[in-house]
């Protein structure tokens, strides 16, 4: 229990970071009416994504990089639904 609150503040806080650094995203603003990234976030890891290590938007679409058990996976992610639009291996 403590571990996994540990787990959702550094959360929070990267992406409270990642926020503030306009690079971060690769100069690429989310679309008009896109949800949170926090919930977008918070969605992906009641779907079991954890930890997630990296989130760049790309394309229109949020990139995730994501461990699902003990499985390297590659998301792309619906902005304005959350929706987990491509899910696979990453290499």
């Amino acid at each position: 229990m403590r571990a996994r609150l540990l787990c959702k503040i550094l959360v929070i806080t990267f992406v409270s970071f990642v926020l503030t650094i306009p690079q971060a995203f690769a100069g690429e603003r989310p679309p008009a009416g896109a949800k949170p990234l926090v919930e977008i976030i918070q969605k992906l890891e009641a779907e079991g994504y954890s930890p997630i290590t990296e989130i760049s938007m790309d394309n229109g679409v949020w990139e995730v990089e994501a461990y699902k058990g003990n499985e390297a996976r590659e998301l792309k992610v619906n902005p304005l639904t959350g929706q987990i639009v491509s899910d696979r291996k990453d290499d």
